[in-house]
């Protein structure tokens, strides 16, 4: 019988960690160029300089978050049916990280499609 090891428990917050990150350095910007709100990106790059070393290596940045996306992916699909522990407490809060891991897997998985959307084909669409 397996029981869920923290590695279950840090997958699905490091993949949104990462999801995040690709709105934050790749999509932001380039919804902001899509309004017309460029003033608001010089005031953001003025005020985080980091912003541009991540849109430099804004392909790295994409790939290195669909592979943790895609690997908690994974391991929840493999975990879906594992054992929780016996006592009634520790399977109360087993089931509930999993329900909570769900959902932050979910969450990771549509901020990383809208980074993507926004970084590789929305620009490409309007121009």
């Amino acid at each position: 019988m397996r029981e869920v090891t923290t590695k279950s428990h840090v997958l699905p917050f490091l993949s949104l960690f990462t999801s995040v990150g690709t709105l934050v350095c790749c999509a932001l910007p380039a919804l902001l160029v899509t309004i017309g709100a460029g003033a608001v990106l010089a005031g953001m790059v003025s005020a985080i300089p980091q912003l541009v070393t991540l849109s430099t290596y804004k392909v790295e940045v994409f790939i290195i978050a669909g592979l943790l996306i895609l690997v908690t992916g994974i391991y929840q699909w493999k975990m879906k049916n594992a054992a929780c522990p016996s006592d009634p407490k520790q399977a109360a809060v087993c089931k509930r990280m999993r329900s909570i891991n769900k959902y932050v897997f979910m969450l990771s998985l549509l901020l990383y499609s809208v980074g993507f959307f926004f970084a590789f084909i929305a620009a490409r669409i309007l121009t």
